[in-house]
């Protein structure tokens, strides 16, 4: 995920878009370019863009471009841009828009009203457009230990599990690292959202193993895929260190890495989430996805 600044500013408007859906009419086709030059991928990895990181573009260049490179959808964005993505036939591999901020979640209990008003909304309109996956998030520890955060967020996001196994919608907590970009931050470690997971005992809650955040924090990427597949319903890319092109210059082998996701049986979607530092930045993100196309 973004840094604080980043995701503040990109989740900003977001929420205001909700209510410009309506009640009907998400489902309908839209031709897109039929003359675009897309990409030839192999098709093992589903692959998609987290929409931030590309803010220079609008959403609809975004989509014109990701068509070309073979992306299949883009992360992290609310419903008043679904339908330009529904133009494009792109999916929405992983919505937002109901969560307070990063720092405010689950693990607190004076946000769960909130939260809850949020969630249950947004549920079946992310059901109504056709989309699985709706972003959650820990909050910071503000002085509660690991297991007064699990038992809080157990609580509140138990609350909702009816609701998302009624309209097949995965509640999905990010892993974020603590120990550079979001100080404090609770779900920081892959054991912490496991037992979350298992405490609350549903298909329809997961993990966004976010790759960049998790080596930073707990290193070993590819074991702890391997032992924990089960419990991850998304994944996040980036170089390590500095969150740039996950290229030669960065400490992550990301061909080893796609290779132990495809061989866990994965179906769902890894998105490219790095801050591009090269003059071309559409030129990163084809050879990005390029490396992970294994």
């Amino acid at each position: 995920m973004a840094t604080n600044e980043h995701r503040r500013k990109a989740l900003k408007n977001i929420l205001a878009g909700t209510a410009a859906l309506g009640t009907g009419g998400m489902m309908t086709s839209f031709s897109y370019v039929n003359d675009m030059q897309m990409q030839t991928l192999k098709g093992n990895i589903n692959h998609s863009v987290c929409r931030w990181c590309f803010n220079n573009l609008s959403v609809e260049e975004l989509c014109i471009e990701a068509k070309k490179i073979g992306l299949k959808a883009i992360d992290l964005v609310g419903p008043k841009d679904w339908p330009v993505l529904q133009k494009y036939g792109l999916e929405s591999s992983m919505c937002n828009g109901a969560e307070i901020n990063l720092i405010h979640g689950w693990n607190d209990t004076k946000y769960h009203s909130t939260l809850m008003k949020n969630y249950t909304e947004m549920i079946p309109l992310v059901a109504r457009a056709g989309y699985k996956n709706l972003i959650c998030f820990s909050g910071n520890r503000d002085g509660k230990d690991d297991e007064t955060g699990l038992k809080n967020s157990a609580e509140g996001l138990r609350q909702l599990m009816s609701l998302a196994e009624k309209h097949k919608v995965t509640l999905v907590m990010e892993l974020l690292n603590s120990k550079v970009d979001h100080k404090d931050y609770q779900c920081d470690k892959t054991p912490w959202g496991v037992e979350l997971a298992r405490r609350i005992d549903s298909e329809n809650f997961k993990l966004l193993y976010d790759i960049y955040h998790m080596q930073i924090d707990e290193g070993d990427v590819i074991r702890t895929i391997r032992n924990n597949h089960q419990y991850i319903a998304h994944y996040h890319t980036a170089g390590v260190p500095g969150r740039h092109e996950p290229d030669e210059s960065q400490e992550l082998y990301y061909p080893a890495i796609m290779k132990a996701i495809v061989a866990t049986g994965f179906k769902g979607y890894v998105a490219q989430e790095f801050i591009p530092v090269k003059a071309d930045k559409l030129g990163s993100l084809r050879d990005a996805v390029r490396i992970c196309d294994v």
